[in-house]
């Protein structure tokens, strides 16, 4: 496509140099200081324009990478967008969107206001172009049709030329203006000497245009016996349709990064000192101002309700549509709606602080990853393209001794028949496809080649906590040492729990909070937490007594409890001189998900066996496992132990999925085959799954399992199809038996049709029963506990 005036992005791009404004389509690569200016690496994401195929986006990678101070370039040809990591000590972005721009393409910043805009008028101007191609095609083979009709001596000498003339004169508007991407495109591919999608194409519509210009101008000339005007046009008109459905198609099933990307508001109205409300940009907000959300708007930043009540639409977060109320005091999330009345909200986080923020990386991320099948079928794309310029060279010196005409038609058809589009889009078209499904529901793609391993899993492990059982734990009982009152043992508990978001910290604190006396002041400092296992730090109380305590799994604590309780229980213990003693232990209860039976019941009929590994006592793991179903299930792991069993089965040819709770499962979630972070407390930005899981529902992890294998098979009938496709055309058009027009139409419709199969995966998930049976009560454990 026409990039445009070169001199305006250059200007806007400078204006970008500002560190200020990095913030707007970036962050930094590490540590965030406070001057943008000084940080190390910035990662920076920009959207394309000017680039439709595999080729483009290898040039611009290559443009990029030859940029000093550019450290790390990743170019997505189905998003239409680039992952740039650059060093401001080096290189400001005005200079890296310059080679881009010199390279015959153009970046703008990913959070561009006028991103959108322009790629609508840019549609817009596709779409003329193939009306103007549409309404010159249907009049051309007006003028085409005596000729194919008419018997010898039905037409005269003067009236063929005057129809050839017509034609040549309706013609001109398809090549001079319908045609301008593909040739832009080309020229520039020349000036650059490189070969891209658009070459091929452009020489085709060059040859044939010349072909059966020189016809008109001269019918008793070498290529007077016959023109291809009609042949010209409807090949251009094919193409051109087929590149505006693709690009609609795209938008739709790959536009859901940008559409969430966009859900914040432009601005917003900040209280300010006189007690005015002004409109600010939000990228000005700071933690501590109050701001006032409409309804209709979307909440800029993470906060809490000051003033109103309203709904909210959550579905972002949680993959769930059904608004929820929000009263004063409430906590709001950035990206969410407020749907009913406007409210005052306190900012308390904002930028990449927000849990909105991770879930634009993690989709950023996952939306410039190359699949391994997409990132065969890019290495083969250049050559591929060589190849087809050299057959239809070949193809031409064949026949031009029998007719020179036909031997160049011979040659357009080889040329448009063969490009390589279908083979290029294949895969990432269907993968985003399914990612943007995914994300619609509640689950995050981190990896895309996570798609094709879950695929291909025959084992699924699960950690029970926050996954098989629900998230929300509540504390039963409190046994204090003899001699310790229970509420001293609990605040001192509570103290260490504080600093971690771990389900069985959160019961802890939140028993401790609900306790309706007058509490001790009690604070911990360098608080560690060990992953799988507990807390430990140094506790304060009102008294100004310092006491090393740990919070965690009996093991941790060396604690030696009784071997026949089915509750999770957290011991806390006290370091002294002759080691660790206990101070109290604490009995906890969680209910088992009402769908969980079913899930597993689901996923061992797909041929998936179902493992539990967790943490806490043996007897409370086989609880929830026979309640389950799960046949194979240890309780007592520690990460390692997980990480052990997981890789025997692996070293015994199985594929293995772990489902954790993201929190202390990193080693496990990171040596699976693929691995679900599950439940909404995960800190996004630490989880180290494929997948991320939003929401509350446990039969997403089945449903994505699902959408995987169907994803594969789209995926390899798209390569069957391009590689059959491909096969079949080549030998047709070689041989002379496939006219320009029908290969126009063969190269469109192959391109389309991939598009369009990997359409179906964005309908909605597979559907799974996942009831509950035998009556499992969905109420939510109650915080209902005692100090024994």
């Amino acid at each position: 496509m026409p990039v445009g005036d070169s001199s305006a992005p250059v200007s806007s791009a400078a204006l970008l140099d500002d560190p200020q404004e990095w913030g707007s389509f970036g962050r930094p690569a590490g540590e965030v200081p406070q001057d943008p200016a000084q940080a190390t690496v910035w990662d920076s994401q920009v959207v394309l324009e000017g680039m439709h195929c595999a080729a483009c986006a290898l040039t611009i990678e290559e443009t990029l990478r030859a940029v000093p101070g550019v450290e790390r370039v990743e170019v997505s040809a189905a998003t239409r967008r680039a992952r740039v990591v650059w060093r401001p000590s080096q290189v400001r972005p005005s200079q890296w969107m310059a080679a881009v721009q010199k390279a015959g393409y153009q970046a703008l910043p990913a959070m561009d206001a006028h991103a959108r805009d322009r790629r609508v008028a840019e549609n817009r101007k596709m779409l003329w172009r193939w009306l103007v191609a549409g309404f010159c095609m249907m009049q051309v083979m007006m003028y085409a049709w005596p000729a194919y009709v008419a018997q010898p001596g039905d037409l005269s000498l003067e009236m063929e030329t005057l129809l050839r003339w017509a034609s040549w004169v309706i013609s001109l508007p398809v090549v001079l203006f319908a045609c301008g991407p593909f040739f832009t495109s080309a020229l520039r591919d020349i000036r650059l000497r490189r070969v891209s999608m658009d070459l091929p194409v452009a020489l085709g519509m060059l040859i044939t245009f010349a072909v059966s210009t020189a016809g008109t101008f001269e019918p008793a000339g070498l290529f007077g016996h016959e023109v291809f005007f009609d042949s010209l046009t409807m090949f251009v008109f094919f193409l051109l349709t087929g590149r505006w459905l693709e690009l609609r198609l795209r938008d739709r099933t790959a536009g859901a990064l940008e559409s969430v990307m966009n859900r914040l508001p432009d601005s917003v109205e900040r209280l300010v000192a006189d007690g005015r409300f002004e409109r600010v940009a939000v990228r000005r907000l700071v933690v501590g101002d109050v701001v006032r959300v409409l309804p209709g708007e979307a909440f800029p930043a993470d906060g809490c309700i000051t003033r109103g009540s309203t709904q909210v639409d959550e579905a972002l977060l949680t993959g769930e549509s059904t608004p929820v109320a929000r009263a004063e005091g409430a906590s709001v999330t950035a990206g969410s709606y407020n749907l009913q009345a406007a409210v005052e909200v306190l900012v308390q986080g904002v930028g990449e602080g927000t849990r909105f923020a991770q879930i634009v990386a993690l989709m950023e991320s996952a939306s410039l990853q190359k699949p391994r099948l997409a990132q065969l079928a890019d290495r083969i794309a250049r050559p591929f393209l060589v190849g087809v310029l050299v057959a239809a060279g070949l193809a031409a010196v064949w026949w031009w001794p029998t007719d020179p005409g036909h031997a160049l038609m011979v040659a357009v058809a080889v040329l448009i028949v063969t490009c390589p589009c279908a083979l290029s889009l294949a895969t990432p078209v269907a993968m985003l496809t399914a990612a943007g499904t995914l994300a619609r529901h509640g689950v995050l793609v981190r990896n895309l080649q996570g798609l094709e391993a879950l695929a291909a899993v025959d084992t699924l492990v699960f950690d029970k906590t926050g996954t098989l059982t629900r998230d929300g734990m509540a504390l039963q009982a409190v046994h204090p040492a003899q001699g310790l009152a229970a509420q001293q043992a609990l605040a001192w508990a509570a103290a260490l729990a504080s600093h971690s978001i771990h389900p069985v910290s959160r019961a802890v604190t939140a028993a401790w909070d609900a306790l309706g006396v007058e509490k001790p002041v009690v604070t911990a400092e360098a608080v560690q937490e060990l992953s799988g296992r507990g807390l430990e730090g140094l506790v304060k109380d009102a008294s100004g007594t310092l006491r090393k305590l740990r919070l965690g799994s009996p093991q941790y604590t060396d604690a030696e409890l009784s071997g026949d309780s089915v509750q999770q229980q957290v011991v806390l213990a006290e370091e002294r001189v002759d080691g660790w003693h206990t101070l109290a232990h604490f009995d906890l209860h969680e209910d088992v998900r009402p769908e969980a039976a079913a899930v597993v019941r689901q996923l061992q009929q797909d041929g998936v066996q179902v493992l539990l590994l967790s943490g806490d006592r043996s007897l409370a793991v086989q609880r929830v496992a026979q309640q389950v179903g799960i046949v194979e299930a240890h309780g007592g792991c520690t990460p390692g132990d997980k990480l052990a069993r997981m890789q025997a089965a692996q070293a015994q040819g199985r594929h293995v999925a772990m489902v954790g709770d993201g929190l202390n499962d990193g080693p496990v979630l990171a040596g699976a085959h693929v691995s679900f972070a599950f439940g909404r407390a995960v800190p996004l930005a630490q989880a180290r799954s494929d997948f991320v899981v939003l929401g509350d529902q446990l039969a997403l992890v089945p449903q994505t399992l699902l959408l995987a294998r169907r994803t594969l098979r789209i995926v390899r009938q798209n390569l069957w199809w391009a590689a059959c496709y491909n096969a079949l055309s080549v030998p047709l058009a070689v041989v002379g038996w496939m006219p320009a027009w029908l290969a126009g139409l063969g190269m469109a419709a192959s391109s389309l049709l991939v598009v369009l199969n990997a359409a179906r995966l964005s309908r909605r998930l597979p559907e799974i029963n996942v009831s509950p049976v035998g009556g499992a009560s969905a109420a939510p454990a109650q915080p209902v506990w005692e100090m024994a």
